[in-house]
Formats: C-alpha cells, structure tokens, sequence
C-alpha cells in the first residue's frame, strides 16, 4: 500500500469506520468469473465470514471453508445456515486443510500469512485434475508503479464507500480475533516464487492494494 502521512491515515480509518466496505468482496464476483459453471468440490482457505463460500456454493456441490480465527468461523456458520453444502472449519492453512482434492481453491487476503511456496505447493497438492485455484492476495508496495496504483487507488476507494454505503445502513464487519501482519513480498518476487511452483500461473496487479493469480493443474 502506499505510504502516507499518519494524518492521512487516520482520517481514512475514520471515514470507512463510517462507511464500511470490504477490498476482498469487492473480487469475489471476479473470482466466480474464473470458475466453470457447476463444479463438484471447493475449498476456500482463509474463509472469514463465509461470503466467498456461500457464493462458491451455489455452483458447487460441496464447499469447505477453513479459517484460523474461531470468533470469525462462528459467525460464518450462523450466517450460513444448515440448507447450504458448507461446512466451516478452525484451522491452520498448513496443517489443519479438509481432505481434497478439490475442483476448486480460492484463497483471498490470507496468502501473505503463510509461508508462500510451502502453502502453494499445498495448495497444489489439494487440488483435482482439471481444477482451478484462484488467488486474491496482498503485495508489499515496492516499484513506481505499485505506490502510483496504490494513490489511485485512494479516491477510488473512498468513492466505492460513499457509493455502497449511501442510503443504506449496513452491518459493521465482524471482527477478526487472529492476529494478522501485513505482507512481506512485493509483486514481482511473489510472481517468481509462484511460478516456480505452479508453472503457467497468471499474475496482475490489481487496484485496492491487492493482486491476483490463477493456475489451472493439468
């Protein structure tokens, strides 16, 4: 993200406390759009409140989402109900992933947490022939062009809150209880390190201090 003067961000923080809107959900309709049409099996590792994994289910015969922080898992399950072919899990992404494989991994804002290449190989390992991981991740800002997306994105942030939020009253974002840092990499070493990993990945840069990287496995 870039870098701005404390002023700044203080008044931004009070601004979206304000006007709430959530960066990650803001791809969620992207991710779908990766995604074939109907799919048997998904996971979505660093679930949350389960909005990726009820949208994921609707296509989905089974979906199984997996989140470090208990308070957030427990929200997820109320917010989903027992019609719905999700389970929550609390768990560690390394270690404590639902059996697989699956057609489908997505993985948004919670790559930056983990030891990269271990948890994409993971990830590969976990996923079906033919299947499909979509990733939404967080990039440390490191070029010109980082920090210059970063202050585009700035107005184009504060726009989307006013826009979402006008007129309506909306549910504050629950609150994550696990701790979280911010990310460690820059673009072009996660764009190297994961291509090693998972050859052919497509990568980009994305507004809203986030990136994006899709692999399909043969």
């Amino acid at each position: 993200m870039t870098t701005l003067p404390p002023r700044v961000l203080r008044a931004l923080e009070r601004f979206h406390a304000a006007h709430p809107w959530d960066h990650n959900a803001h791809y969620h309709r992207w991710i779908l759009r990766q995604l074939p049409g109907r799919f048997d099996s998904a996971l979505d590792v660093g679930s949350g409140s389960g909005d990726l994994a009820r949208l994921l289910a609707a296509r989905a015969g089974r979906v199984r989402g997996v989140d470090a922080d208990p308070t957030i898992v427990a929200r997820a399950r109320e917010r989903t109900g027992s019609a719905a072919p999700v389970t929550f899990t609390v768990g560690d992404a390394l270690t404590d992933l639902p059996a697989g494989p699956y057609d489908v991994i997505t993985c948004v804002a919670t790559l930056h947490h983990l030891p990269f290449g271990e948890a994409l190989a993971l990830f590969r390992r976990h996923l079906a022939p033919g299947g499909t991981l979509v990733v939404v991740g967080v990039a440390r800002a490191e070029s010109a062009g980082d920090h210059l997306l970063g202050a585009v994105a700035i107005p184009m942030n504060i726009a989307m809150a006013w826009i979402r939020n006008k007129g309506r009253t909306r549910p504050r974002p629950v609150s994550m209880t696990a701790p979280t840092r911010p990310a460690a990499m820059g673009f072009r070493d996660i764009a190297r390190g994961a291509r090693q990993v998972l050859p052919g990945a497509r990568l980009r840069r994305r507004l809203f201090w986030r990136y994006t990287l899709v692999w399909h496995q043969s």
